[in-house]
């Protein structure tokens, strides 16, 4: 068991212009947040400026037998961390990314196994961040994040992710 206040190792970076490999990244993840364990995350994957996740609803019950909104949440808003992280890696970049701003407005209830996806606001994100990097040492990128059940979109969730500056 990790200590109170103590980092867990960073992952370390992927080849230069290359990819993190979704299983490898997906168990560092779990054994850097141990409630990842407990989220159901199946699979992920990238597409473009699109992270997908696709999870088990058991493990996120909640007392009505259907997806417990504070653990869907905390997926989403980890989610948005992970496109964050994942970003600056294929950039050759390890930086602390925390989460400053997050909402969720729930459409309907979830019921069944569910995916996720999550996307910069604008199309424009990514690139002011990257500028802002480069500019100042540091940058925030407003994600998106939506939960669907089948073909019902049942969670939109937005934050405001910060990168924060490179360690001395």
């Amino acid at each position: 068991m990790r200590e109170v206040g103590v980092p867990h190792p960073r992952l370390p970076l992927p080849s230069p212009g290359g990819e993190d490999d979704p299983t490898a990244f997906l168990t560092w993840l779990g054994e850097a947040i141990p409630m990842v364990a407990h989220l159901g995350i199946r699979e992920m994957h990238r597409d473009g400026d699109v992270l997908h996740w696709s999870l088990a609803l058991t493990p996120s019950l909640n007392d009505k037998g259907t997806g417990f909104g504070g653990a869907l949440a905390a997926q989403t808003t980890l989610l948005g961390w992970c496109w964050t992280t994942l970003w600056l890696r294929r950039r050759g970049l390890s930086r602390d990314v925390v989460v400053a701003e997050a909402t969720q407005r729930f459409l309907a209830p979830v019921t069944g196994d569910y995916r996720l996806e999550c996307l910069p606001e604008e199309t424009a994100g990514p690139e002011r961040l990257a500028a802002r990097l480069a500019d100042k040492g540091r940058g925030r990128i407003r994600l998106v994040q939506r939960l669907w059940c089948g073909d019902t979109l049942c969670l939109e969730a937005r934050g405001d992710y910060a990168v924060l500056p490179a360690s001395p």
